[in-house]
């Protein structure tokens, strides 16, 4: 992870905020809150606070420290607690984000059944198993091949994609939502529920838990804490401003569906769609659902494709150094990391194939959903305890950003994210009673299975490693850890040491080793 430096150009607290929004903000997983009416505001506030706000501002005080060494979580983390954990970091934020793309991916099948005119007919077609799974293999390819172009083409579709798919929709879902109530609109929401939920009732904290995901990605934001002029107060600053309006979003947009949708009617895969129908029926503008349907379809190709181009470029790069099999480390001819791109979408075409065995397509969401949940807490508990570890560690190095001047602050924040990850961890495997998932069985052991094998393979693969996986034209790419270089240097001061006190016994027979570079040759081989 590497910060542009000495460019002249720095970012304003408005522009990093809104960057924040732009890259935490999805639509998709709005029908999973607006079932718990109110109380979802709380949810949303709740992991705003305990994970949100805490993970921007440690990743940032990590990504300052090592703003001219690559490796991101895996830098982070391998410093704290060895590369064999770092390595496992680094894997477990490209799996989730494979494993995730078919859950994005379903929402974008049914953003493109509910194209056409007829809502009844849309929401059988988006129901339909081999429809979705045909047009989740369609566009996750026509992404992985974009990718495949360069970052050129990925920047440019992600930038509109983003605009087009989510701010404005999001913008307008809201707006429709507030003429709707104006208007005399009936409110289908249970107002009855309260702020505060009744966390007694364990498994419809399920749905809850995977909020935290809603806010997942805001450590990739660090890398941007030294494009701030004056970092110390402006970065924390940009981060609140783009934790509330993130919020404001999710809580407001939630609202907007609750309102004309009623709960007991809300699919997971559908209700944004139908919402936005509801909406544009009750105004008389029923043609411009369709409209609505292609932005977010485009808005979604746009999400994956910056996930397709990201996780995959980190895992790339460490396994250049010496982490994976040369095998992984092929690109074409622009430098792009084909073997991965073809290898990740093997996988979520393998895991698309799970739509023939759940028992709908909202059951295959949903538990694909709780999978990347507990895979991605699992590298930002990591990340978190990794944060503490190094102001021991490396107490002495530079910060450019620090939370705080001493380490209360560190403590506070980064032990508030571990906690509320942990929860959400333990949370994700509680079946939700809202969905239909299938038998318990099933659920549990494509979770528990799902983990266990997923954490053990990196460590697998770390055992097998091999001098010849390293990249030679990556040699100068990754700079040592400190406690490599410490060790070196140790290593180098003993070696020293040893020829200086064996030099007076042995003056004369150095110019003879040094007469005759053949022998000593036949020697070292």
């Amino acid at each position: 992870m590497d910060v542009k430096k000495n460019t002249g150009f720095k970012l304003s607290v408005m522009t990093l905020a809104i960057m924040n929004v732009t890259a935490v903000v999805s639509l998709r997983g709005l029908p999973a809150e607006a079932e718990y009416g109110l109380s979802s505001a709380f949810y949303y506030l709740f992991a705003a606070i305990v994970f949100l706000i805490p993970t921007a501002l440690v990743a940032a005080e990590l990504a300052a420290m090592f703003s001219d060494k690559q490796g991101g979580v895996f830098r982070w983390v391998g410093e704290a607690m060895g590369a064999r954990t770092g390595f496992l970091a680094i894997w477990l934020q490209w799996i989730e984000s494979t494993i995730w793309y078919p859950t994005v991916l379903t929402f974008g099948a049914v953003s493109i059944a509910f194209i056409g005119m007829d809502q009844t007919h849309d929401m059988s077609l988006a129901s339909n198993k081999m429809f979705t799974l045909i047009v989740v293999l369609i566009i996750y390819w026509i992404a992985t091949f974009i990718s495949l172009k360069g970052l050129n083409w990925v920047g440019k579709i992600a930038k509109i994609g983003g605009l087009v798919g989510t701010i404005i929709p999001a913008g307008l879902l809201i707006v429709l939502g507030i003429i709707y109530l104006a208007s005399g609109g009936h409110n289908n929401m249970d107002m009855s529920q309260g702020f505060f939920p009744d966390l007694s009732k364990l498994d419809n904290l399920v749905l809850a838990s995977g909020i935290f995901l809603f806010y997942a990605g805001m450590e990739m934001m660090g890398i941007h804490v030294m494009d701030v002029k004056n970092p110390s107060k402006n970065y924390p600053k940009a981060i609140i401003i783009g934790s509330l309006i993130t919020v404001c979003i999710f809580v407001l947009g939630t609202f907007s569906l609750g309102f004309i949708i009623p709960a007991k009617d809300i699919n997971l895969t559908q209700s944004l769609l139908i919402g936005f129908d509801n909406y544009f029926k009750y105004l008389h503008m029923s043609w411009a659902s369709p409209i609505i349907a292609v932005a977010l379809m485009f808005g979604v190709l746009a999400g994956v494709l910056t996930w397709v181009a990201g996780p995959s470029k980190g895992i790339f790069s460490v396994g250049r150094a010496g982490y994976l099999p040369p095998f992984f480390q092929k690109t074409n001819k622009i430098g792009v990391q084909r073997n991965i791109l073809l290898i990740q979408g093997g996988i979520v075409t393998l895991l698309s194939l799970l739509f023939v065995v759940m028992p709908s397509v909202q059951s295959f969401y949903q538990i694909l959903s709780q999978l990347t949940v507990l895979l991605y807490l699992i590298m930002y508990m990591l990340m978190f305890a990794s944060a503490i570890m190094l102001r021991y560690k490396m107490k002495n190095l530079n910060r450019p950003f620090r939370l705080g001047k001493g380490n209360g602050m560190m403590w506070l924040l980064a032990g508030l994210g571990f906690c509320g990850a942990l929860l959400a961890f333990i949370l994700s495997f509680i079946p939700p009673g809202q969905i239909a998932t299938g038998s318990n069985t099933v659920w549990f052991s494509v979770l528990i299975i799902g983990c266990i094998v997923v954490v053990i393979i990196p460590y697998i693969i770390y055992a097998s490693r091999k001098p010849s996986w390293r990249n030679p034209d990556a040699a100068n790419e990754f700079a040592p850890f400190h406690w490599e270089a410490s060790t070196a240097s140790a290593t180098a001061a003993t070696a020293v040491s040893n020829t200086t006190t064996a030099a007076p016994t042995t003056p004369k027979k150095q110019p003879a080793s040094n007469s005759n570079p053949d022998k000593q040759q036949k020697k070292n081989k």
